[in-house]
């Protein structure tokens, strides 16, 4: 019974441990980053002049577009401004000197540049990057962290890095209020929350 009981003292501690890991670093953001089109996204395609060619387009699922004049153009992991250019190069068959502006309304990006929380957050999902988006704007949008939760043993993995991994500290950014704990995301960072073993 003794054991038992030492037994359940030591698990109680480790549950309770930070990982070992590295703490993420707080600053992460690039100033040169460009919004890459993914499946999901709504496109408005405005053509200057030319209203019947300009159209509200959803980007299909195998990453390609459909809209007046062009027919399954490949939109994903574009600018808008590529995309916006390469529709003018295919328009200048029917129109002399086209003038083409590409408007993502509905943001949900290339899941290659997604953000994922994955495990005890209250609503885990894949979240369309933003720039400066920070650690403290991912957990409002899934709701936080469960009851149930080891919130300062989760892990962020960055695919930018190489799948790198870093500790955080999410139960004392949200139910501590620890802002030291708050870190800017990258595109294509997954936070891990490990269930607490008490």
């Amino acid at each position: 019974m003794k054991r038992f009981f030492t037994l359940l003292l030591a698990l109680a501690t480790l549950a309770g441990c930070a990982t070992n890991l590295p703490p993420a670093p707080r600053q992460a953001a690039t100033p040169d980053y460009k919004y890459l089109i993914g499946p999901g996204d709504s496109l408005n395609i405005v053509v200057w002049r030319n209203p019947e060619l300009s159209a509200t387009v959803p980007v299909r699922p195998d990453g390609k577009i459909t809209a007046p004049l062009i027919e399954d153009m490949i939109a994903i992991n574009k600018n808008p401004s590529e995309l916006a250019r390469e529709i003018e190069a295919k328009l200048k068959r029917y129109i002399q000197d086209p003038v083409v502006t590409v408007v993502v309304q509905n943001f949900v990006g290339p899941t290659s540049e997604q953000v994922r929380v994955v495990g005890q957050a209250s609503k885990p999902q894949a979240l369309a990057y933003r720039q400066n988006m920070t650690l403290l704007d991912v957990m409002i949008a899934v709701g936080g962290i469960t009851d149930f939760a080891s919130g300062n043993r989760a892990v962020l993995i960055r695919s930018s890095e190489g799948n790198r991994q870093y500790g955080l500290r999410l139960r004392d950014l949200l139910k501590r209020g620890d802002v030291t704990a708050n870190i800017e995301m990258k595109p294509g960072d997954v936070i891990m929350i490990p269930e607490s073993w008490f």
